[in-house]
């Protein structure tokens, strides 16, 4: 299936491991050029670059000016931008309950998963005005609608996080569309890393991290994590022009997690 990406200018932040990377991968695959933006890079986005249409860009996005000059060097480099997918995101789980959070651990959680978003996106949308099938695909989480006091913070940004994204697409359509991907536990550090939610919840409760994720893979209806990319294939849909008349939609990828209609 061609999804006429050839030639198409994509932005993608927190491009530099998991959900980001793979993305960044399927629309070069495609024959998209990316402008990826990422704090410290890696060394498979450099690999990538050698051999794709990609362009690292060392970048601070939870800092003020951060994703402007994301944009700006897409808009140097290619003269406008087609595709911005939000990308970047973090949590940290908090056990000791909500009235532990300072007012900067609440800083930190809506600055990099909220903020940063906005910022982009006002950045971006001047130089997407007007370029045939530009859109924007925001990755949000289920969390987004499953509040979790142990992700407190992490499930507030994000519920306003696809509320935006819900109201953009509204004052943005039909020029641009805006959709957002709602994904469950997905194989990535973000859980599975020695500083993830396994190991945190698991190193709480003195139990062993595999068994975290062995209890939370068993309540979804597949049994196990989504993989990064199946949430890349879904972006590479969105972005495409068979999606051409979907927009302010939310879609779910989390393995039958989320049991109500």
């Amino acid at each position: 299936m061609d999804l006429h990406l050839e030639g198409r200018t994509a932005v993608v932040t927190g491009a530099s491991k998991g959900i980001g990377l793979a993305i960044t991968r399927a629309l070069t695959a495609e024959g998209a050029s990316v402008v990826a933006g990422a704090l410290r890079g890696s060394s498979e986005l450099d690999e990538l670059s050698r051999t794709a249409d990609v362009h690292p860009v060392s970048v601070d996005l939870t800092a003020p000016d951060g994703p402007a000059q994301l944009v700006a060097a897409a808009v140097d480099r290619f003269g406008g931008v087609d595709l911005l997918v939000n990308n970047v995101g973090a949590v940290r789980p908090r056990l000791d309950g909500f009235v532990a959070l300072t007012d900067d651990d609440w800083e930190w959680a809506l600055t990099i998963n909220f903020l940063a978003a906005v910022r982009t996106m006002r950045a971006a949308i001047p130089a997407m005005s007007g370029r045939p099938g530009a859109n924007i695909v925001t990755i949000s989480s289920v969390n987004a609608f499953l509040p979790d006091p142990g992700v407190i913070d992490y499930s507030a940004a994000k519920g306003a996080l696809t509320n935006l994204c819900k109201s953009l697409s509204k004052e943005l359509g039909p020029d641009i569309r805006v959709n957002t991907i709602s994904p469950g536990p997905v194989r990535t550090d973000l859980w599975l890393g020695a500083g993830g939610v396994a190991a945190t919840v698991g190193g709480a409760a003195g139990t062993d991290p595999a068994d975290v994720v062995r209890q939370q893979e068993a309540a979804a209806a597949s049994g196990r994590f989504t993989t990064s990319a199946e949430i890349a294939d879904l972006v590479l849909y969105l972005a495409s022009d068979r999606a051409a008349n979907i927009t302010g939609s939310d879609m779910v990828i989390d393995g039958g997690l989320i049991t109500t209609l």
